[in-house]
């Protein structure tokens, strides 16, 4: 088993892309097995080949559509209209337009570039400092592969053959739980130090702002009803709701908003194509990766290796948050689910852990990475949409650390808050 992960690692170390590391890493494997490399091609394209996977280069569309689209920008501005009168009410406004946009996008990236350069330079207008704006943004990014639909539980989903509905369902619960707890960290933080200025406003003229900015956002507010809806209803599967979206967002920006013109949309489908087929090609070798492992007995010796360490779950649980914190500080949160989900998910399904239960607490620990240096995505995002450097966020961001770690210690511990949802249907 050592031998595949050290190959991997140097060629990582070398610099080498994801997807080709993924891919020579098993060849020694195969050779030591007498496998032909002919399993190579067979291995991947099966992986590929699969109803479920359809939905991750569809999402990644609709986001794009969204975002070009001019549905993001209505949404900043229901958020503001919503919570814009509590103190560091802009704030508070980034974290419910993560919300609102992780309904639609299935990205954190996405989620927090697309917020990040709308609010970030009106919270500076506002008195809010820059470092502080930005760490309020990269935080919220996160709840873009947590609230559903995300790309990171289809991916997981495939990989371990669990149900991509299941894990949608089980994400609404602690994606709200961890947007609550981000405005109230911010409400607190800016009442304390005096950040942004405040919105005093009468009840009758805020119920007349909000009615506005709800008629203005209602499309792009009904399409998380229409995707989310849907999937919970049994109407249609999580794939046939990204084809959903596709449609609706494509509609909406072509002709209703009208912000999106026929000579936008081979560039909007080319840019689309190739992000999605970037992952795609990393998730069809992963699968080559993770079938090298399964040949080496990866899962059964990595319980069995658990298992003389504690046979306890909420040891076991401890064990892999801490390993996915530090794993997340340093891969990329897709090669992360790729190579570690197909080992992981046995092991944990040895020690009774739910499934659905598992793969959540798994991608919330890696969303997590993606706000902690040094390769966490949404603060390159972040610092670049703020002109800052890193050390600058670094202060302002451990606070809202340190709310995340406790959303993540609830999600893990109390199975109940993903799985209510799941019983209730």
């Amino acid at each position: 088993m050592i031998t595949p992960l050290l190959v991997m690692l140097g060629l990582f170390a070398a610099g080498t892309p994801i997807a080709i590391a993924l891919g020579i890493a098993p060849l020694v494997t195969l050779q030591e097995k007498g496998i032909p490399l002919i399993a190579i091609p067979q291995v991947v394209f099966e992986s590929l080949d699969s109803f479920a996977l359809m939905a991750l280069p569809l999402y990644v569309l609709a986001g794009r559509l969204m975002e070009m689209g001019g549905i993001a920008r209505r949404l900043v501005r229901f958020a503001i209209a919503v919570v814009g009168w509590l103190p560091g009410g802009l704030g508070a406004a980034v974290v419910v337009t993560a919300m609102l946009f992780a309904t639609i996008s299935g990205s954190s990236a996405a989620t927090a570039a697309a917020i990040g350069s709308v609010l970030i330079p009106e919270m500076e207008k506002q008195r809010y400092p820059r470092e502080y704006a930005a760490a309020v943004t990269a935080s919220s990014g996160e709840l873009g592969v947590i609230i559903p639909p995300s790309i990171p539980m289809v991916i997981y989903a495939v990989l371990t053959s669990s149900s991509i509905s299941d894990l949608f369902i089980a994400g609404f619960l602690p994606g709200v739980l961890i947007g609550l707890s981000l405005i109230a960290t911010n409400c607190i933080i800016a009442a304390r130090r005096g950040y942004g200025t405040r919105q005093i406003i009468a009840p009758r003229a805020w119920l007349c702002q909000l009615a506005g900015a709800t008629r203005e956002a209602s499309l792009a507010l009904v399409m998380p009803v229409i995707i989310l809806g849907g999937i919970y209803g049994g109407f249609f599967t999580a794939t046939e709701a990204a084809a959903v979206a596709v449609v609706y967002a494509l509609g909406i920006g072509l002709f209703v908003y009208r912000e999106i013109g026929l000579a936008d949309l081979p560039g909007l489908f080319a840019d689309a194509a190739i992000t999605a087929s970037t992952v795609m090609i990393i998730v069809g070798f992963a699968a080559m990766f993770a079938f090298a492992l399964s040949l080496l007995q990866a899962p059964q010796i990595v319980s069995g290796l658990l298992s003389t360490i504690t046979g306890n779950p909420a040891m076991f649980l401890l064990l892999v948050n801490l390993f996915l914190l530090v794993v997340g500080m340093f891969m990329e949160t897709f090669a992360a689910i790729i190579i570690l989900a197909p080992v992981l998910a046995p092991v944990a399904a040895s020690f009774g852990v739910d499934a659905t239960h598992f793969g959540l607490v798994m991608i919330v620990n890696l969303a997590v990475g993606m706000v902690t240096p040094p390769v966490g995505v949404n603060l390159f995002i972040a610092c670049g949409i703020a002109r800052i450097t890193m050390e600058q966020l670094m202060r302002p961001l451990l606070l809202f650390l340190g709310v995340l770690f406790v959303d993540l210690a609830i999600i893990t511990y109390v199975p109940a808050l993903s799985l209510a949802l799941l019983r209730l249907r």
